[in-house]
């Protein structure tokens, strides 16, 4: 991404960016031994946008993990003196598989 596309962000107030796939399957996979066994927190991600979430969700089995777990705020505002009286969290956890319902 050049610069000119980070000022233009900023400028529209769009200055969100999520890792892409493709980066993180580059550089993890230089880690996978060491996941064996382990529990992966996704701490501040949000498993319904994350790509974190997405790869090792899907890896889960390959990289034998433990277990998998992620949570975030439901609000992604940056109002931080709001009083948030709605429900305010979002917190997803995965140990192999989903139950049946």
């Amino acid at each position: 991404m050049s610069n000119t596309s980070l000022r233009d962000a900023k400028a529209a107030k769009q200055d969100e960016f999520y890792t892409r796939m493709p980066d993180i399957e580059k550089e993890l996979r230089h880690y996978w031994p060491h996941f064996k066994n382990k529990t992966v927190y996704c701490n501040c991600d949000d498993p319904r946008e994350s790509n974190f979430w997405k790869y090792f969700r899907t890896s889960f089995q390959h990289l034998q993990l433990k277990h998998l777990m992620a949570t975030c705020y439901k609000s992604q505002d940056a109002d931080l003196f709001s009083k948030h009286d709605s429900e305010r969290a979002v917190s997803l956890e995965y140990a192999g598989q989903y139950p049946t319902m």
